[in-house]
């Protein structure tokens, strides 16, 4: 699998995401998740990446467990073996949705499952650990399967960057914002990176009809 050919291929269908993977019927960013959008054929599944007390990845979208494991913790205070020992409760969480036997993942599991059967939208949730996702991914013979996800909004972003993601030939989406007063400098440094991917967030159409002015 090759993530770069496939969004470049000018005869490919509209690609289709699973947000968190399938999580009508099981917890959101579970392994379960991730196999029932392998297996209805999904083209890409976005995944939220946190970090652990001993410095290892896992999945989980907010600040703490909460809403999906029910503990006031956040998931950087605990170790891989205690965050994956945590039962997950089902679909988006929360008090009225029941446990489940699926546990928090790993994000090394979840790699082992994608192997070459999905490609992988990957949201870190703090920038600075992308060159540690990275080295992972591609330890594990995953690097061509994923995308990396950041904010473009400075020369400083841009400089970062290329740095840590670009230089390594991975692909990239930058995130830039139609809404904020300096989109036009936001606008010029995405063209001079020319990303594989730009997703450009707005509040309504007239911030991207300025831009094509």
């Amino acid at each position: 699998m090759n993530y770069f050919e496939y969004i470049t291929d000018p005869h490919r269908q509209c690609a289709i995401i699973a947000h968190r993977g399938i999580w009508n019927e099981a917890p959101e960013n579970s392994l379960l998740s991730i196999r029932r959008a392998i297996e209805a054929g999904y083209d890409v599944v976005e995944i939220d990446v946190r970090r652990t007390a001993d410095g290892e990845f896992v999945l989980l979208h907010d600040d703490t467990l909460e809403r999906m494991a029910s503990i006031d913790k956040k998931p950087e205070e605990l170790t891989l073996k205690e965050l994956i020992s945590l039962p997950l409760r089902n679909r988006d969480g929360g008090p009225n949705s029941p446990f489940t036997e699926e546990k928090l993942p790993s994000l090394r599991d979840v790699f082992e499952l994608t192997h070459d059967k999905i490609f992988i939208h990957l949201d870190i949730k703090h920038r600075h650990a992308i060159p540690e996702v990275l080295a992972c991914a591609q330890k594990m013979g995953v690097e061509k399967q994923v995308d990396f996800w950041a904010d473009l909004k400075t020369e400083h972003d841009l400089a970062w960057i290329k740095a840590n993601i670009t230089v390594h030939d991975v692909p990239f989406i930058a995130r830039t914002h139609l809404e904020h007063d300096d989109w036009r400098g936001q606008a010029r440094l995405a063209l001079e990176l020319k990303p594989l991917i730009c997703e450009a967030s707005f509040r309504n159409l007239s911030q991207v009809d300025a831009m094509k002015q």
